[in-house]
């Protein structure tokens, strides 16, 4: 009967509402206070951007721009989810005096979406409490050197090259040759240089490590398949004010560069060595026509290296368990594994296999990336949590 129907719809809505109770206090459980300092703080800078004496001087006002541009997505998040919030409980109420079938099954089904977008809220916005690593939006230095392998090995250090300078194409990054050693024609011992734009560090940081190719070298007239190796270390450009360079310690060399570069090249003597005592660092930087601008480029890789030693025994330190960036380019370090047969690419630190190695080659890392971004976001959200 009608009054029957009628007890059963009120079970069902006063079963949801208890459920969604038990529930939804795990998607609820973000501190306002900071969300509410980020959201004054871009009200802040929506003022004074406003202000004619501050839209008169371009220097301040892009740095207000950039600030604001890094806080609107959160700002934008945080706003959804109050809204979410109060359609939530208005949707809840209104669920709770419904008598009809027919309004119950869309209240519900609302209730039902309300809840799949708060909790993606929840889990981005979490994320945004995250601090930020400082050193993100650096620029970077690269150095690739061949590891087992033999001229395979110095080959595929090319490869590596020419993949991370058209990635760098693709961001739109300048990216200038500061050393290389060239055996023959795209084959590199080792090869380091700069790369600048935006945020190169936060993309390229996690490229660091091993990495391994298997594939048929042109020579093997047997179509054996060989294995090389060579690593990547990719280092934050460190200011002068976080590091002082003692001269004492550093050793200066000055050679005649090699390679293309004209009778200055041969006549005039401006390549530059460094090694720091202290730590056996060896920097050498050639590539500009200047000594004082091969200086000045080398003591900027001897900061970089000396910085990315001294945060790594720190993290190492916090941690216990952190290994050093490079390795010692054994195979079984690799952090990656680039196979020509399958035409695949693996990177082994998050199970991610791609089968399109020729793309990846020709500069497509952003599967790679987008992936280890958030999985380490996801990492520092579950440490951040216990």
């Amino acid at each position: 009967d009608r009054s029957s129907a009628a007890s059963d719809v009120y079970k069902r809505q006063w079963k949801l509402i208890i459920k969604l109770e038990l529930e939804f206090p795990n998607m609820t459980d973000l501190p306002d206070g900071p969300f509410q300092e980020i959201e004054n703080r871009f009200n802040e800078l929506e003022t004074e951007m406003a202000r004619p004496e501050i839209a008169a001087d371009y220097s301040k006002l892009e740095k207000l721009l950039i600030e604001r541009a890094r806080l609107e997505p959160i700002v934008l998040r945080y706003r959804e989810y109050l809204k979410l919030l109060d359609d939530f409980s208005k949707s809840a109420e209104l669920l709770s005096t419904t008598k009809e079938d027919d309004m119950v099954e869309l209240i519900e089904q609302e209730i039902s979406d309300i809840k799949v977008r708060l909790t993606d809220l929840v889990a981005a916005l979490k994320i945004d409490l995250i601090p930020k690593d400082p050193r993100d939006s650096k620029d970077v230095f690269v150095e690739i050197r061949a590891g087992t392998g033999g001229d395979e090995a110095g080959l595929f250090a090319g490869d590596l090259f020419r993949m991370y300078s058209r990635y760098a194409q693709n961001q739109n990054w300048k990216v200038e040759i500061v050393n290389a050693n060239e055996t023959g024609i795209g084959v590199f011992k080792e090869v380091s240089f700069s790369v600048k734009g935006e945020n190169p560090y936060a993309l390229l940081k996690y490229e660091s490590g091993v990495h391994r190719v298997q594939r048929v070298p042109e020579t093997e007239s047997s179509g054996r398949i060989h294995t090389s190796t060579a690593t990547v270390a990719v280092l934050p450009e460190a200011d002068d004010i976080e590091i002082e360079i003692d001269n004492n310690d550093v050793r200066v060399d000055v050679f005649h560069a090699g390679g293309a570069g004209g009778q200055n090249v041969n006549k005039v003597a401006t390549a530059i060595r460094l090694t720091h005592i202290p730590t056996g660092i060896v920097v050498t930087c050639q590539k500009e026509r200047s000594q004082l601008q091969n200086r000045l480029q080398a003591f900027a890789i001897l900061r970089a290296r000396i910085v990315e030693i001294e945060t790594r025994k720190k993290e190492t330190e916090l941690a216990n368990t952190r290994k050093s960036q490079v390795g010692t380019g054994e195979r079984s370090e690799k952090i990656r594994t680039y196979n020509y047969k399958d035409n695949r690419v693996s990177d082994h630190r998050i199970n991610l296999t791609v089968k399109k190695l020729d793309q990846v080659l020709d500069g497509d890392l952003d599967d790679f990336v987008d992936a280890l971004v958030a999985d380490h976001e996801t990492t520092r959200l579950a440490n951040l949590e216990e």
